[in-house]
């Protein structure tokens, strides 16, 4: 018999703890919390992608540099920057 009593007083503390959480969801979405939390992570996302794009291309100008070094000294003459016109007649 207390066994029976135990699983049905974890049953009567689950829902409470469940209707709770509903309820605090509910909550936060009627508040916008939910909203302006979501633009914050976005907004990290994006400062992130921004940062990992300049350090991207930091890294191939440094290589760039490096190879044209390098050319340089074995007598090679490095080819002209490519032209972002040439060879591209469509547009995006």
């Amino acid at each position: 018999m207390t066994g029976l009593i135990r699983r049905a007083g974890g049953v009567l503390v689950t829902g409470v703890v469940g209707a709770v959480a509903v309820d605090g969801a509910r909550r936060l979405a009627r508040s916008g919390a939910a909203r302006r939390g979501a633009v914050v992570v976005a907004s990290w996302g994006l400062r992130g992608r921004r940062s990992a794009e300049a350090r991207a291309e930091s890294a191939w100008l440094a290589t760039a540099d490096i190879l044209a070094e390098a050319r340089e000294r074995i007598g090679e003459q490095s080819p002209p920057p490519a032209d972002g016109a040439a060879g591209h007649d469509h547009e995006h």
